[in-house]
C-alpha cells in the first residue's frame, strides 16, 4: 500500500498533537517493516519544512513537504473548496490519513483521520475562535467522509461516537506510547531541592490556577516547576515564591527534569488521554492527576488522583504521592510500559489493511 501521512502541525513545536503524529508515525513505520510505502505530507509555512524534518530525524520516510506563504488560509480554502484532489499532488495512493488542519479531498483509497478532543465542541470558552473554526469544520467532514477514524483513548472513542454518532465500526482506539527517552535510568535534573514538576502549554483548561493555590499549601522548600509552551486565555500571575516558569525545553531535558521531580501533577480541567502522565510514570516519577473522567486510561491504578477543581485535594494528594513514593512509582513503570509507538503503528495498519480489503 501507499499510505499518505498529514504531518503540517509538526511545522510548529510538537505539544501533544504533534508528540502523537511523529510518534505513531514512527510506530507505524516500524510495523510496516518496509512492506508499505509511506509518506510524510504537509503543505506548510515557509519555514515549515525545516521544522518538520528535524521533527521527522531518523523516521524512515519519503518527504513530500510544498512550502507556501499564508499557507494555513490555504489549507483550509483547499479544504473548504474541496479540490482539487489529493491525487494531483501526490500522485495514486491507497490511504491518506489526515490529522488536525485540514481535510483534503481524494478520489479513491481508504480516507482517514485522528481526533484527540471534543474540547471545542463542550468547552468552546478554553479556545481560540479559530481552533474552533477550524475543528468544527473537521468534526463534520470527519463524520461524513471518513472510512476510519482513530481517537486517542476510549473516552474520546465514545465521545466520538455519541457526539458526532459517528458509527462504533468506523473508530479505532489508538494509546499513545512512550518513547525510548522518557526512561527511569537516564540523568535527573538539580534544581537545588524537591520539586513539584508541571507539564503543560498554558492555556485555561490546563487548570494551572488551582495547582499554584495548591502550592501555597504545601511544605515552603517544595518548589513548583512548570514545563510548557505559551498558550492563551487568561494567565495565572507566576511570579510567587518557590515558583519557576521554565518555558518550553527539549524531550532530554524534560526527561531529566521528570526523573529529579518528586512528583509530576497534570491538574487538568479535560484531555483526549493525557501523554504528560504516561511519560512521566515511565522515568520513574510519582504522578497525581485530575480525577476528570478523561484522563482514566492515562493514570490507570498507577496514579494519585485528585478533583481539579479542589486546591486541597491537590495538595493532599501530592502529600500522597510523596510518602508512598516507592510504591506510586513502581505502579506506574509497569503501567507505563504497556504503551509503545509500536502498538499504534500497528493499529493503524491493520486498520487501513482492514478498510481497503473490506
Amino acid at each position: 500500500m501507499r499510505i499518505i501521512v498529514d504531518v503540517s502541525p509538526l511545522s510548529h513545536t510538537p505539544l501533544g498533537i504533534g508528540n502523537y503524529i511523529r510518534g505513531s508515525l514512527s510506530g507505524l513505520v516500524e510495523a510496516a517493516a518496509g512492506r508499505h510505502e509511506i509518506v510524510a505530507f504537509a503543505p506548510t509555512s515557509l519555514r515549515g519544512p525545516a521544522r518538520i524534518r528535524s521533527a521527522l530525524a531518523g523516521v524512515d520516510v519519503e518527504l513530500r513537504l510544498v512550502p507556501l506563504p499564508w499557507s494555513h488560509a490555504v489549507r483550509a480554502a483547499w479544504s473548504r473548496a474541496g479540490h482539487p484532489i489529493a491525487e494531483r499532488l501526490l500522485g495514486r495512493f491507497d490511504v491518506l490519513h489526515f490529522t488536525d488542519w485540514m481535510y483534503p479531498p481524494q478520489r479513491a483509497g481508504v480516507r482517514a483521520t485522528t481526533i484527540h478532543d471534543l474540547v471545542p465542541l463542550h468547552h468552546p470558552e478554553w479556545c481560540t475562535r479559530r481552533t474552533i473554526s477550524m475543528h468544527t469544520r473537521k468534526f463534520e467532514n470527519t463524520a461524513r467522509t471518513c472510512d476510519l477514524v482513530f481517537v486517542n483513548s476510549a473516552y474520546t472513542g465514545a465521545d466520538v461516537e455519541r457526539t458526532l454518532r459517528i458509527p462504533a465500526e468506523r473508530i479505532r482506539v489508538a494509546h499513545p506510547g512512550v518513547r525510548p527517552i522518557f526512561d527511569a535510568e537516564g540523568d535527573a535534573a538539580d534544581l537545588g531541592g524537591p520539586y513539584i514538576l508541571t507539564v503543560a502549554t498554558l492555556e485555561p483548561r490546563k487548570n494551572l490556577g488551582a495547582l499554584l493555590d495548591a502550592h501555597l499549601l504545601l511544605a515552603d522548600e517544595l518548589q513548583l516547576i512548570i514545563v510548557g509552551a505559551e498558550g492563551w486565555g487568561q494567565q495565572p500571575r507566576l511570579d510567587r515564591p518557590n515558583v519557576r516558569r521554565l518555558g518550553f525545553v527539549p524531550d532530554p531535558e524534560l526527561a531529566r527534569l521528570y526523573r529529579g521531580a518528586a512528583v509530576a501533577v497534570y491538574p487538568s480541567r479535560f484531555e483526549g488521554f493525557g501523554i504528560p502522565v504516561i511519560e512521566a510514570m515511565a522515568c520513574g516519577c510519582p504522578v497525581v492527576s485530575s480525577s476528570h473522567a478523561s484522563l482514566d486510561e492515562a493514570s490507570g491504578d498507577a496514579a494519585v488522583r485528585a478533583d481539579p477543581d479542589d486546591p486541597a485535594a491537590i495538595a493532599a494528594a501530592v502529600e500522597d504521592a510523596v510518602t508512598w513514593r516507592d510504591e506510586v512509582t513502581a505502579r506506574g513503570l509497569a503501567h507505563a510500559s504497556r504503551f509503545t509507538w509500536r502498538a499504534v503503528g500497528e493499529i493503524f495498519l491493520r486498520s487501513y489493511e482492514d478498510a481497503a480489503t473490506g
